[in-house]
């Protein structure tokens, strides 16, 4: 019998909480109903505390519980998987707040469970009574009017709580008692608070008995829900979340933000999931994008079959470029990313097996966002690393529909990759780059993403980056001309490669880009 919840206690916690999770699975998946009828919460729910039990086991054994604590939370909000498993990582964070620095006894765990309970109920952006939040919220209520117990007396009194809500949410929420089941979320962390009674006590966890269906064994459906669930970790500052929580909640429902210093886990239903990818573009930068389609389980494939790319392009003369190459072109505002909505119908209209060359770090994550969907929707889709039109545009004079898929993305990501890209801009502002404090009017010389070069004009900045990125390889050097650039800073790049490197083939297109005046490819 523990005293405390020392380090390994959390470990063995963290482990049979998954374990157990992973049994219950497909019978917790079952009882799926709300928010969404698509029963994965059982499953979403296992692969969130199997991300915070791989987390825990990769760390060294003598850490203490401040590590062990904060690597338990963090490993569950970076892997939490549904509406569910975003709430029970947020709770996780609770209990991980009062424990990190605290004994580990019977008062601690009283304190960490209604921590657990207020800052899961505060990320939800509307409560619902008969879920997760409402099982929280009564272990909460129960440990607190408990008083004076040690650590198995708590653990055990909220166990046996957890049950005892769960069995009330049919009479909270009307879709439960349509559908003759508990809460999908609840049951799981009932689960996990009985996987804690079991590393406290030392006896062996009791089997989760799943109710049977009062009524009807086809889950009631949840009319008029938006078609698509949303989630991406966010990299953004603290302040901008509080702005980004108030967009989504009015692009849709089932919002759940959860995270803190920097680092925050989103999850959202939407009509419009690339409504709710541009907005966590705004607050800071997204990443592992996932889509989910949810308005039905049917499948839509598009009229055409084969192979096709889709190229995203910033400018009419870039479009024609890609179109000429056999490309589906998705146009973007130059400085913007692509709608997603467009993105995705390219998709579908290009083929069964589609390569998507977003062509800038922006649009990339839109194009993730959208293969998901793609994906769901039964294609097979692979987005290339391309973070410039040239690279998109190597990738693209390589590719073969002929050969296998996989073989031709791995030849259209090898070609997209030996592809220096730079560019030239003129600065609006004043900022620090990586080549110093530039100014307004200053010339920037981009070379791979990172300023190289702080320059007077425009003809000398960009024949002094193209020299830097040639390589004794090079064969081939690609100008890309803007909406606004004058012949003569097309001659003053050749005439410099000319001299300097006479056996390197230069090739000139009209890309018609805003912004940059021009973009530069070194094969």
């Amino acid at each position: 019998m523990l005293q405390v919840l020392d380090p390994p206690a959390v470990r063995r916690w963290s482990k049979l909480s998954a374990e157990i999770l992973g049994k219950a699975r497909a019978e917790i998946d079952a009882l799926n109903v709300f928010p969404v009828p698509d029963g994965d919460t059982g499953t979403n729910l296992h692969l969130t505390m199997l991300s915070a039990a791989e987390a825990i086991d990769a760390l060294p054994d003598e850490v203490g519980a401040d590590v062990i604590w904060q690597t338990l939370a963090y490993g569950a909000m970076v892997g939490a998987r549904g509406n569910s498993g975003v709430i029970v990582s947020q709770a996780l964070r609770g209990m991980a707040e009062v424990f990190r620095s605290a004994p580990g006894g019977g008062d601690d765990l009283r304190q960490g469970l209604v921590r657990a309970a207020e800052l899961a109920r505060g990320a939800v952006a509307r409560p619902v009574e008969g879920t997760v939040l409402s099982v929280l919220t009564a272990v909460a209520g129960a440990v607190l009017q408990g008083g004076g117990q040690a650590l198995a007396g708590v653990a055990s009194q909220a166990a046996r709580e957890a049950r005892a809500a769960l069995s009330r949410t049919p009479e909270q929420l009307d879709v439960l008692a349509r559908s003759g089941v508990v809460d999908a979320g609840g049951a799981g962390f009932a689960l996990i608070l009985e996987a804690l009674v079991a590393v406290v006590t030392g006896a062996s966890p009791a089997r989760f008995d799943v109710p049977a269906p009062a009524a009807r064994v086809v889950p009631a459906e949840v009319p008029g829900g938006p078609a698509y669930e949303v989630m991406y970790l966010l990299d953004a500052d603290d302040r901008s979340v509080a702005a980004l929580r108030a967009e989504l909640d009015g692009l849709g429902d089932s919002l759940v933000v959860v995270g803190g210093d920097g680092l925050w886990n989103v999850h959202v239903h939407v009509d419009d999931a690339g409504a709710a990818v541009e907005a966590g573009l705004r607050a800071g930068r997204p990443h592992r994008i996932k889509v989910t389609y949810l308005a039905s389980p049917a499948r839509v494939h598009p009229a055409r079959t084969g192979r096709g790319v889709v190229a995203v392009a910033a400018g009419e003369g870039l479009a024609g470029l890609f179109e000429q190459a056999g490309a589906v072109v998705v146009r973007r505002e130059p400085g913007g990313a692509p709608p997603m909505p467009a993105v995705l119908s390219a998709v579908q209209s290009a083929g069964t097996e589609v390569a998507v060359l977003p062509n800038d770090v922006g649009a990339r994550e839109i194009a993730l966002a959208a293969a998901e969907i793609a994906r769901e929707r039964g294609l097979t889709v692979s987005v290339l690393p391309t973070k410039s039109s040239v690279q998109g545009l190597a990738a693209l004079a390589v590719h073969d529909p002929l050969r296998r898929f996989d073989d031709d993305v791995v030849a259209m990501t090898d070609a997209a990759g030996h592809t220096r890209a730079g560019h030239v801009w003129v600065a609006d502002r004043e900022a620090m780059t990586s080549a110093g404090l530039c100014r307004p009017g200053d010339v920037l010389g981009v070379v791979d993403g990172d300023v190289a070069v702080i320059g007077t004009a425009v003809a000398d900045t960009a024949t002094e980056i193209t020299a830097r990125m040639l390589t004794p390889a090079s064969e081939l050097v690609t100008l890309l001309t803007g909406e606004n650039a004058s012949p003569a800073l097309v001659e003053a790049v050749r005439a410099d490669l000319a001299l300097r490197r006479p056996d390197v083939e230069v090739v000139v297109f009209q890309g018609g880009q805003g912004g940059y005046p021009l973009l530069i490819g070194v094969e």
